[in-house]
């Protein structure tokens, strides 16, 4: 098993004599992409205070090293979750922890046929994160009005998610509102501060990810939400 490198901020001390604290429960995410997830999902991190996550709770990212860095194809990206949790290193508890797969859903619009059994069977110890078209809309949606502007004008479009070029339909509408190459630039992960207009945005768009073939769809909002929402008990 190549080693994994696990991102977290938790209990950031100011002194070496503050009590040292363990978690009641961790969230773990992997995700597909190597650049702008890890630098949105690692600002996320970063800010959990500013978040009001409860003391008790911590988020990690689990950052994919050597082969393993180039796994994306949704079903590799679970079964590595499932290996992971055996890993001594990262100390997973199976009882309180929570692994979350992020990852696109445009790959089943075109190419694979088993969305349906891959979301069960994944689902089962797992929490799925899953955006379709793909990623860069739950980052379009930290922008106020985005919705109304952007996606909801543009909802045949952003299904179909055609390339021009090297750059998809999504992605060309988020470089439009950023004016940064989110596969590319770090400060892309600044958008995490925006999550609140994320989050409400994103209620205006499919969430079931059960019911996500031909819908513009994203949950990862709403999993933020409830790791806010959890207290620990």
């Amino acid at each position: 098993m190549a080693p994994v490198r696990s991102y977290t901020n938790w209990n950031s001390r100011t002194t070496d004599e503050e009590e040292q604290i363990e978690p009641y429960r961790k969230y773990f995410f992997i995700c597909e992409g190597a650049n702008t997830e890890t630098w949105y999902f690692k600002k996320l991190i970063d800010i959990r205070k500013e978040l009001n996550i409860h003391p008790l709770i911590d988020i990690r990212l689990l950052e994919k090293t050597e082969g393993d860095r180039d796994i994306s194809f949704p079903r590799r990206l679970i079964e590595f979750a499932e290996n992971q949790k055996e890993n001594p290193e990262i100390a997973f508890d199976k009882e309180r922890d929570k692994m979350i797969v992020v990852f696109d859903g445009d790959i089943f619009e075109e190419k694979v046929l088993d969305y349906d059994e891959l979301v069960a069977e994944g689902e089962k110890n797992n929490i799925l994160a899953v955006s379709n078209p793909a990623f860069e809309l739950f980052l379009l949606l930290h922008y106020k009005n985005s919705y109304e502007d952007d996606i909801e004008p543009n909802a045949e479009q952003i299904i179909k998610n055609e390339k021009d070029g090297h750059q998809t339909f999504i992605y060309k509408l988020l470089l439009a509102r950023t004016g940064i190459n989110p596969k590319k630039n770090a400060a892309i992960g600044e958008l995490a501060k925006n999550i609140e207009i994320a989050i409400e945005q994103e209620k205006k768009i499919n969430e079931d990810i059960h019911q996500c073939k031909g819908q513009i769809t994203c949950n990862i909002g709403r999993i933020i939400d409830e790791i806010r929402k959890d207290d620990g008990k």
